[in-house]
């Protein structure tokens, strides 16, 4: 009951967002045939009609009705389902019927960012390979169409949910994609669907699709939360900034809720380069705000570690460092991405990779899975041996390795005069021991601190190295 009622609330909290009324039922566009609902969460259905109309609401063998207010808004909360890869139809009834065909019951999630998630199948690797491979029917996509705004949008256009074909796939996000795919791999996935919401931009920063109450939940963003009516900002024309805060979260991801999923796939950061641990600050108030929409606390946030590139700036370590202190953050993830990069181009296109990456974090903690390596070497401790220092790692428990049997590189170290120099490097056991020529006495160790960095250090399941520093120096 509870469940339920916490629903309520939100279904009318969205509900009371402006939108056409006719006479005629009428449903968000994120209702379409081949749709793809969540499974074992209540289901939420709304819409529009004329106020006083009773609307009834059918599913397989569920049932409900639910009234359209004064202002012509209903909601319904069907009971959850499990997972179901045989196509049923949502049917709804009103001054006029919607029957929507085709819907499964499965595992749906959010994918949002910025290109890198935008990048679809086209344009990664073996394009024609995954084309030609692409005839999946329990995958399912809808593209949420590009567009900020100065208010929560309650609908936005959509071509609707597509089936996975090799005619479709080539459109979908890529990341998402993989991800999907690899999920379906699983046995336990035999027959539940996998359904994948594209609500990215490319080119974007964070804060444009951060909520009020993500801003009002962390105290380091009080400058932008005390501030909120002034977002998003126009031009002289009247244009909608697109990068201000808001102005996505008002055109991209308001229209989604409440739609039921389980959790979220973020690939973004680039485009705030620079900021340091400031953007970890901006990933709390993004996922704080995202939970609270769907009203989930614990709902599964994975992201994606940004890939070297050839910025010509001193930024991308500090980024990292940001990305890793979001980790802190329950019920996170994040896919290592240093071994499969391109430094130059922003776009590296071994997406199949980072899609596997992101399902062994979702599979390990989202859905229980034992035995899976969801991380490479993160550094532990730092151990002075004489003129030498001893790394330890998390994620090494098995040892570690190099790739291609290269040589340990990107580690340097200083001493108390702060300047860093090449160090050699060690491998004994799941420890690295560095040295070097003229630092008698190791005051601080950096590892793969640079935005070229593809360095080789990686564990026995291959998976390579988190960028670390064990000093605080500016």
């Amino acid at each position: 009951m509870i469940r339920m009622r916490g629903l309520g609330l939100v279904l009318a909290a969205c509900l009371g967002l402006a939108a056409p009324v006719s006479a005629e039922v009428k449903l968000p566009s994120i209702f379409s045939n081949s749709m793809v609902i969540q499974r074992d969460k209540p289901i939420a259905v709304w819409g529009w009609d004329n106020p006083g109309t009773e609307v009834t609401v059918s599913l397989g063998e569920s049932k409900t009705a639910a009234k359209a207010d004064d202002q012509g808004k209903w909601s319904a909360s069907l009971p959850a389902q499990k997972a179901n890869a045989t196509g049923q139809t949502l049917t709804v009834k009103g001054s006029s019927e919607k029957a929507f065909t085709d819907v499964l019951v499965g595992e749906v999630w959010l994918c949002s960012g910025q290109s890198n998630m935008e990048w679809t199948v086209n344009i990664s690797a073996y394009p024609a390979e995954e084309r030609l491979n692409g005839d999946h029917p329990l995958i399912r996509h809808i593209k949420i169409p590009q567009r900020p705004s100065a208010k929560p949008e309650a609908d936005v256009p959509t071509k609707g949910w597509e089936v996975a074909t090799p005619k479709t796939v080539g459109n979908f996000t890529a990341v998402g994609y993989f991800f999907a795919l690899n999920l379906r791999k699983d046995k336990d996935f035999t027959n539940v669907p996998v359904g994948l919401i594209g609500s990215n931009w490319g080119g974007t920063r964070i804060e444009p699709w951060t909520t009020p109450e993500g801003f009002k939940s962390v105290p380091a963003l009080k400058d932008i939360a005390d501030k909120l009516d002034t977002f998003p900002t126009k031009d002289d024309k009247g244009n909608i900034n697109m990068q201000t805060p808001l102005a996505l979260y008002y055109g991209m991801i308001s229209p989604l809720v409440p739609y039921g999923i389980r959790g979220a796939l973020w690939y973004q950061g680039e485009s705030n380069n620079g900021e340091g641990m400031l953007y970890a600050e901006k990933m709390r108030a993004l996922i704080n705000g995202w939970r609270k929409l769907w009203n989930d606390e614990n709902m599964p946030f994975y992201f994606v570690q940004i890939a070297p590139y050839r910025y010509k700036s001193t930024g991308l370590p500090f980024l990292w460092e940001a990305q890793m202190a979001a980790l802190k953050i329950p019920g996170t993830g994040m896919a290592q991405t240093t071994d499969i990069s391109n430094i130059n181009d922003i776009h590296p296109n071994n997406k199949q990779e980072v899609g596997r990456r992101l399902a062994n974090i979702a599979l390990a903690k989202t859905y229980g899975k034992q035995g899976l390596a969801l991380n490479g070497p993160i550094f532990k401790a730092m151990k002075l041996e004489g003129g030498k220092a001893r790394i330890s790692f998390d994620g090494a428990e098995n040892g570690l390795n190099t790739r291609f049997g290269a040589a340990v590189s990107h580690f340097t170290v200083a001493g108390a005069d702060k300047k860093f120099v090449p160090a050699k490097a060690v491998i004994e056991g799941n420890e690295v021991v560095l040295s070097a020529e003229g630092v008698s006495e190791i005051a601080a160790v950096r590892f793969a601190w640079d935005e070229l960095a593809e360095p080789s250090l990686v564990n026995k399941e291959g998976l390579p190295a988190y960028p670390f520093r064990t000093d605080d120096w500016k």
